[in-house]
């Protein structure tokens, strides 16, 4: 991806950037998301989006840098930038959404299984 060399007014940057984010805000299913991300982000810029994501995931489990470079297919550079990130606030809520959300899908599992044991 690059970037114009032309810098944006400052002023009328931080009024896209609260229209984007309030706009993304207010977006109510993964599926709406799903469209207007696929239409505003290139494929290259999902695609970066989406390894950066598995880096942290990887990175949050303990897994080491080689393990991370042959998987996620980056560049220890593009991983130490995320390593660098990876306590700040933002990096911490999606993972921590992402870890409740697999808690929950693992019991829920766990309790489905039970009660097909239980009642066939």
């Amino acid at each position: 991806m690059q970037l114009s060399q032309n810098p944006i007014n400052k002023t009328l940057e931080k009024q896209l950037d609260n229209l984007f984010y309030q706009a993304l805000a207010d977006i109510n299913s993964p599926e709406d998301l799903r469209t207007v991300l696929g239409d505003v982000l290139t494929e290259g810029e999902r695609l970066a989006v989406l390894k950066r994501l598995g880096i942290a995931l990887y990175l949050d489990k303990g897994r080491n840098y080689e393990d991370v470079k042959n998987n996620i297919k980056v560049s220890s550079a593009t991983i130490a930038t995320v390593a660098e990130n990876l306590g700040n606030s933002g990096w911490q809520e999606i993972i921590k959404r992402i870890k409740a959300e697999e808690w929950a899908s693992n019991w829920t599992d766990r309790i489905t299984g039970g009660i097909k044991k239980i009642f066939g």
